[in-house]
C-alpha cells in the first residue's frame, strides 16, 4: 500500500483537521481525524480496503458498529471475506444479538477500525468475539493516534497494526504548510 497515497486522500477529503477538539474517552487535542468524512468519501474508502485487504489472509473479519461498518463492509467486498458486525451492547430488541452475522466454528477473526486512541472500543470488541468462541489476535486500523491503543490491546495479547500513524499525519501537515 501506499501510505502517501491514503494521507493525501485524507487530507484532500478534510478528513484531518486542525484546531482544539474534545476526544470520546475525555481529552483534548490539536488535530481530529473525522472518521465519517473518510468513511463516506469513495476515493478513501477504495484506498482503505484495498489497504486492509493486503493484511488479510483467510479470517472473518469484524467490525465495530457504527463506525467501523463501512470499512469492513467495503473491505469484505474488495476480499471476498465474511464479515460480523460487533455492537457496543446488545440489542434489546429481536434477536438480541451482540454480534450480528455469522462467527465460523474455528478460524481467526480480525477486527477492523477506524481510529484508535486509547484502544477502548477495539479492546471491548476482542472481548465480545472471544467470549463468543472466536480467536481474535489482530486488530487493524486506520489511524492510530498513537496514545496508548497498542499497548493496551498489547495487554489482552492483540496487534494492532495501523494503515497510518498520528505521526505520519502531523507530519504531513507540516509539510503542506510550507
Amino acid at each position: 500500500m501506499d501510505t502517501q497515497a491514503l494521507i493525501d486522500a485524507l487530507r484532500d477529503a478534510d478528513a484531518v483537521r486542525f484546531g482544539e477538539f474534545e476526544l470520546a474517552h475525555g481529552g483534548t487535542s490539536s488535530y481530529y481525524v473525522d472518521k465519517y468524512v473518510f468513511e463516506t468519501n469513495p476515493t478513501c474508502l477504495a484506498l482503505v480496503a484495498e489497504a486492509f485487504a493486503e493484511r488479510l489472509d483467510d479470517e472473518t473479519l469484524a467490525g465495530v458498529a457504527l463506525g467501523a461498518v463501512p470499512l469492513v463492509a467495503v473491505t469484505s467486498v474488495e476480499t471476498g471475506l465474511p464479515y460480523v458486525i460487533v455492537r457496543k451492547a446488545a440489542k434489546e430488541y429481536g434477536t438480541g444479538n451482540r454480534i450480528e452475522g455469522s462467527l465460523p466454528a474455528d478460524g481467526e477473526v480480525v477486527v477492523l477500525e477506524d481510529v484508535a486512541t486509547t484502544g477502548t472500543s477495539a479492546a471491548e470488541a476482542v472481548a465480545a468475539l472471544r467470549e463468543a468462541g472466536a480467536t481474535v489476535n489482530r486488530v487493524l486500523v486506520v489511524v492510530d493516534r498513537e496514545e496508548g491503543a497498542r499497548e493496551r490491546l498489547a495487554e489482552i495479547d492483540v496487534d494492532l497494526e495501523a494503515l497510518v500513524s498520528a505521526a505520519d499525519l502531523l507530519a504531513d501537515a507540516e509539510a503542506h504548510e510550507e
